[in-house]
């Protein structure tokens, strides 16, 4: 599979990117040890060789079942991870209060102060059994901490040799040029689906001046725009996605009104919809991968096909005018 380069460092990653959050299990109702393990190996295999992790996924289980998958293949594998949200202590910015993977309550706190960026990096090194991460990225803004200690930090990792490249998650444009005047940013990673197109507004315009990449996280918009959710879905215990407003039934069933009206692109291209909607996703200007999460094999196949799916401009522009249409009550 062809790889893109991140900005301008020297870290190629595949546009398809493999999800790792569902993995762990958190948020999303659990998660079978061995499926996932066999995911992370059919994702291998088929070429999708880079993997969007971060220790809170699962409270480092995520991050373990990565290290597992790709023992003895590490040099064939790109490790995109995070740091800056801590379930130990009460140190940084309250975020809000959650379940431990084994029942107990936590709380959550955005944290990103220079001992603990450092902190961290052995930790997730540790749990992924490697020596190094390819792209190293905050997960949430800091509010206690400055832009300028944060990345100062992973700037000092990376003269370690434990980072290649420094990236930010859930920055706008204004964080993102903060951040860029103290390390140089080889990606942004934000939400965008169709369904959630804010970024296209600011954040776009300033990466594609300045050369930095997107990275799509939740470009199905947790499994809506697959066509597989409806209005009475039974989701497991511990699934929070019944609690967001894309879930809620009235945004459901228009959703997929909307999924049966380019159903017809789809078929003729013998395509499932979750592949026409990657496929719909990086081709978008700006956008340089879609992270496609994956539970089983399947979901992994599913989304590997997506990277042989090609849209035509006209295509691209029928669907874009039909997501224009769409009003959901967000």
């Amino acid at each position: 599979m062809k790889k893109i380069q991140l900005g301008k460092s020297d870290v190629s990653v595949t546009p398809i990117t493999f999800g790792a959050w569902a993995i762990g299990g958190w948020m999303w109702g659990g998660a079978d040890e061995k499926d996932a393990i066999e995911a992370l190996e059919t994702s291998l295999d088929l070429g999708i060789s880079s993997i969007d992790t971060a220790p809170i996924y699962g409270f480092g289980k995520s991050e373990e079942l990565v290290g597992k998958a790709i023992r003895g293949k590490r040099d064939k594998v790109e490790i995109l991870t995070k740091y800056g949200m801590k379930w130990e202590g009460e140190q940084g910015e309250f975020y809000f209060e959650s379940v431990h993977n084994d029942g107990y309550p936590v709380k959550i706190y955005k944290h990103a102060s220079r001992d603990s960026v450092i902190a961290e990096c052995e930790d997730s090194l540790r749990r992924l059994n490697t020596d190094y991460i390819d792209l190293y990225q905050i997960h949430w803004p800091d509010a206690t901490t400055s832009i300028d200690e944060t990345m100062e930090a992973v700037d000092r990792l990376i003269q370690q040799g434990k980072v290649r490249a420094a990236g930010v998650c859930n920055y706008d444009a204004t964080l993102s040029r903060k951040a860029n005047e103290t390390i140089r940013l080889a990606s942004v990673q934000v939400p965008y689906s169709m369904v959630r197109r804010d970024i296209e507004e600011n954040l776009v315009p300033w990466c594609r001046e300045e050369n930095v990449s997107i990275l799509a996280y939740s470009p199905l918009q947790r499994g809506l725009l697959t066509g597989k959710i409806t209005p009475d879905y039974e989701f497991g215990e511990g699934d929070n996605r019944p609690d967001t407003p894309y879930f809620q039934p009235g945004n459901i069933q228009k959703v997929n009104a909307f999924l049966e009206e380019i159903q017809p692109i789809a078929d003729g291209k013998n395509a499932t919809l979750s592949q026409l909607v990657l496929a719909w996703t990086i081709a978008q200007p700006g956008i340089t991968v879609a992270l496609a999460g994956a539970r089983n094999r399947k979901q992994v196949e599913d989304n590997a096909g997506a990277m042989e799916l090609r849209l035509s401009r006209k295509e691209i522009e029928e669907i874009t005018a039909k997501l224009d249409e769409l009003e959901l009550d967000i």
